[in-house]
């Protein structure tokens, strides 16, 4: 992979298709990227693209794969794969209803009848399952004879989760990956892969071996097509070293909470102890289509801390109130906070742009998903709208908006980080942390031979500069 900044986007939110994102691409967002996640594209039930109904098609709102064929000449494409789930609406779903036991796709989904030894599940068995949302992890559904049986359902109802114990399974993710690596993908994105491992009194996540029997699976996939498996899951930091020391890419989710606490509290030690034992081989994050971790930063923050950030989120966050996280906008999931980065930190110039520069400082391959990119604040129009918590971060940018956005002067120095960071040699080396006693005083450095670049930041004012060595002088970037 290119160790250039990666956009993430949806299909939708720079432009309204695939073609005016690529207008914009050779425009205002000109030679910015190496590479750009685009959030799924694929017909869809529910989740904003992630109860997909095939993979095969391009939702015709975007475009079609052509569009997204002609951006990987450019760039190198992250398409998402839900290996966990597909939609309740797909053709796959709607046949196992009609038919039944006489469907092609039976064994393709996870029937409580077939799982549970004499049917039955315990509410011990049940209770053990992690669940991010507070309800039993199954629908019941109807069949056309009259029946009825309970399906796993982990996620949003219209999300059905499929069986990777079975042999069918198997093949329709072998098929559907091959389509996607023949169509432009150059990293494949295993969404919540965590879940797909189900065994009876056990929590039914992050199983292993089958986890990484699962991987392995995907991984000969896409080698035998040179394309690289992203996992992707929230959890326990201890989990994504666990996949990193597997050779596989991994997410840095706890740096958004690490960040934001060096700066509402101007303590540099959780976020120094996590630069040091963080992944290297791993995308780095401030803000996602989802919301800001939690639970990812458990045993790196204490409860102290965590609850300081996220206190501090409400008081010193620009327009963000506690009930955009409650069941009133549809948002139960105790382990995320939604907010743009921008407004976390109170719609601040000085603080945003430091937390960028400390993003691409950090060991990895930084990401920046679209919001963040224009130093966009939380959408509360958008919000009030649907009454969904994760849509304060998900505003829709016009061809207008952008070229107005791309005017401020945050977002200029944003694409001015971004170039340095795409271009300057030293990030390709060694990266050292820089110790200093004084606890607000931020000091890290990348060296590569002749080539070297500095970050300073007092996380107390949000002052910083960042210094490089060419022609055998220091210059000044910020």
């Amino acid at each position: 992979m290119q160790n250039k900044v990666m956009l993430v986007t949806y299909p939708s939110s720079l432009g309204k298709n695939l073609k005016e994102l690529k207008n914009v691409l050779e425009n205002e967002l000109e030679n910015l990227f190496g590479g750009i996640h685009i959030l799924p594209f694929y017909p869809s039930s529910a989740d904003r693209g992630f109860a997909p109904l095939t993979y095969k098609r391009v939702d015709e709102v975007y475009g079609d794969f052509k569009d997204l064929k002609e951006l990987s000449i450019k760039y190198e494409l992250m398409y998402d794969f839900m290996i966990n789930h597909i939609s309740k609406e797909s053709e796959y779903f709607k046949d196992f209803i009609k038919n039944k036991d006489k469907s092609p796709y039976y064994d393709l989904f996870i029937k409580y009848s077939d799982f549970w030894e004499n049917d039955v599940a315990s509410k011990d068995q049940i209770d053990m399952i992690y669940k991010r949302k507070p309800k039993e992890p199954f629908l019941e559904v109807t069949f056309n004879d009259g029946t009825k049986e309970k399906v796993w359902n982990t996620f949003d109802e219209e999300q059905i989760d499929i069986d990777i114990r079975k042999e069918v399974t198997l093949k329709f993710i072998e098929e559907n990956l091959n389509f996607l690596c023949s169509n432009g993908a150059s990293i494949i994105r295993a969404d919540a892969f965590a879940y797909v491992t189900k065994k009876i009194n056990t929590n039914c996540f992050f199983i292993e071996p089958d986890t990484w029997n699962i991987l392995e699976y995907v991984k000969n996939i896409l080698d035998k097509r040179g394309v690289e498996l992203l996992p992707e899951i929230h959890e326990h930091y201890s989990i994504q070293k666990k996949i990193a020391d597997k050779d596989y890419y991994v997410y840095d989710f706890a740096l958004p909470m690490l960040v934001l606490y060096a700066l509402y509290s101007s303590n540099k030690k959780p976020l120094i102890n996590w630069l040091k034992i963080a992944p290297r081989k791993q995308y780095t994050t401030l803000d996602t289509h989802d919301g800001i971790g939690v639970v990812d930063v458990k045993d790196l923050m204490s409860e102290e801390e965590i609850n300081f950030t996220k206190e501090a989120l409400f008081t010193k966050g620009a327009n963000v109130k506690k009930v955009f996280n409650t069941e009133a906008y549809n948002n139960l999931d105790i382990y995320q906070l939604n907010c743009t980065y921008y407004s976390a930190l109170g719609d601040n110039d000085k603080a945003y742009l430091l937390s960028r520069a400390i993003q691409f400082f950090s060991p990895g391959i930084p990401q920046i998903y679209y919001v963040g990119l224009l130093a966009g604040k939380n959408d509360l129009e958008l919000i009030e709208r649907t009454k969904n918590g994760r849509d304060i971060n998900r505003h829709n940018y016009s061809l207008e908006e952008i070229k107005k956005e791309s005017q401020r002067e945050i977002v200029k120095n944003i694409f001015k980080l971004i170039r340095f960071r795409n271009d300057y040699k030293a990030f390709d080396g060694d990266f050292t942390i820089v110790d200093n006693s004084e606890n607000h005083i931020l000091n890290l450095k990348w060296n590569n031979g002749e080539f070297e670049a500095v970050l300073k930041a007092n996380l107390k004012t949000y002052d910083f500069e960042i210094k490089y060595f060419e022609n055998g002088i220091y210059k000044k970037l910020f």
